[in-house]
């Protein structure tokens, strides 16, 4: 038997004592080392969220180590450590044949479509894993889920070199899309208007610090972000949709003239690809994207009432739990 959490209605969870799954052809089971936490799993227990499949095992950052393996499993064994990239897509659409698989009809998210890590055992598809570099502590490697969507929304960007980006949000998005566009010779900026983020993330400013942009990216889910960025865009610049706004109030008036005379892009970035986790342990495995200094908080996974509190006060950069 393992302990895991479960989320069986909106608005609340259970530490529960589960069977440890069996992994089918295809699959693995692996033992969980570390789960990160994020605001889509506040989110997700919180108000729900339009993938959610109940009842669920949340989790969908996730790195642990090969327990046992199914049958037809033939290029992983027991006792690899793995990171899980969360999908799976039929591979065989457009969207998927385009590379962005996350964007397939058929995608299943772990977390949220199946179970995910916030349990002691986890069964995934060999389809999802990608070994982690031996250079790599758990604790890095766990940053592979966030660092990929932020790879993914840089990639919508078509971000060049010498580019000023601004980033919307000092949280553990926003950090790592400074750090993601440094990596890529941008020169980002983030705006913070929220004090104790500003204390995590070495006092960035309050409002933007250039007047204009070559590419704005909002990594918070707040409406005067989102005016913000507009009115400081480039004429031919590129905005990221990549938070969204809560279901009830999503709606933001746009200068269209704006964007036909200044021939500004607006486009959307939601989750990733496998490609994207490939890319995102590569760049933390050659030290080019830094994490260590983001883990603001270890704790327990058992702790998840206290570690959700700190995500929703955002008195915390990255929180990482330990089943």
């Amino acid at each position: 038997m393992m302990k895991a959490i479960v989320v069986k209605e909106i608005g609340s969870f259970e530490i529960c004592t589960l069977p440890i799954p069996q992994p089918g052809p295809g699959e693995v089971l692996l033992k969980v080392e570390v789960t990160g936490l994020c605001r889509t799993d506040l989110k997700i227990i919180e108000v729900g969220h339009r993938d959610l499949v109940m009842p669920r095992v949340p989790g969908e950052e996730v790195v642990g180590t090969i327990s046992a393996v199914g049958a037809d499993v033939e290029d992983f064994a027991e006792g690899q450590r793995v990171y899980v990239y969360p999908g799976t897509s039929c591979e065989k659409c457009p969207p998927c044949l385009a590379g962005a698989g996350n964007l397939c009809k058929s995608m299943q998210i772990m977390g949220f479509h199946r179970d995910g890590g916030f349990a002691q055992y986890v069964v995934a598809p060999v389809q999802s894993l990608i070994t982690v570099p031996g250079n790599l502590t758990p604790d890095q490697a766990v940053f592979a889920e966030p660092l990929s969507c932020c790879l993914n929304a840089i990639e919508l960007a078509r971000l060049q070199e010498d580019e000023a980006i601004g980033i919307w949000g000092g949280g553990p998005a926003g950090i790592l899309l400074s750090r993601a566009a440094s990596a890529k010779g941008a020169q980002p900026t983030i705006i913070e208007p929220h004090q104790q983020r500003r204390e995590f993330s070495a006092a960035l400013p309050s409002v933007p610090t250039h007047d204009l942009y070559d590419v704005c990216i909002i990594a918070v889910g707040d409406m005067d972000a989102y005016r913000q960025a507009l009115a400081h865009l480039k004429p031919r610049g590129r905005l990221v949709v990549f938070s969204g706004l809560p279901k009830d109030d999503y709606e933001l008036p746009c200068d269209f003239n704006q964007l036909h005379y200044l021939e500004q892009t607006i486009v959307g970035a939601y989750g990733c690809s496998y490609r994207h986790g490939e890319e995102a342990l590569a760049y933390l495995a050659s030290g080019k994207i830094k994490v260590d200094d983001m883990i603001s908080h270890r704790m327990e996974l058992w702790e998840l009432k206290e570690a959700l509190t700190l995500v929703s006060e955002k008195i915390s950069i990255k929180v990482l739990l330990y089943p």
